[in-house]
């Protein structure tokens, strides 16, 4: 058992996909602080300057005058700013990486198509022909 864990261990895949775990985790961090820190001040300035992490409904009947984590103590809330912010992070993310397997694309040398195989006529048809030209003599 433990030489098949070796062996699956040591194979390039399960190598190559925990580099890329752990380069998407420091990924994610990269681009959570962009979201947060640089693109939703700015959508929040466009909207009035207000932040959408505090953008919530409760659902206890308190009212809206109390910060987000204050409201989640007290009770029931939907949180709609975190899911707006969310999203946009998702968004974001999902552009960056397009933008990479698009990059990756464009660097892949392109393969060069494989020669045309030789005609090779059948025996018959050769035979055929040789008979025709017989007959046209």
């Amino acid at each position: 058992m433990m030489q098949e864990f070796k062996a699956f261990a040591s194979k390039g895949n399960v190598v190559d996909l925990a580099v890329g775990v752990i380069i998407g985790g420091a990924f994610g961090k990269i681009v959570d602080s962009l979201v947060g820190d640089v693109v939703m001040p700015i959508i929040g300035r466009i909207f009035g300057g207000l932040d959408f992490s505090n953008y919530y409904l409760p659902l206890n009947g308190q009212g809206t005058t109390l910060t987000l984590i204050e409201v989640k103590k007290a009770g029931g809330v939907l949180a709609y700013g975190s899911f707006i912010t969310v999203a946009v992070n998702f968004l974001i993310l999902a552009f960056i990486i397009f933008q990479m397997v698009r990059l990756f694309n464009k660097m892949k040398k392109a393969e060069p198509a494989p020669a045309p195989a030789p005609v090779v006529t059948p025996e018959d048809v050769l035979l055929l022909r040789e008979i025709r030209d017989s007959l046209k003599k």
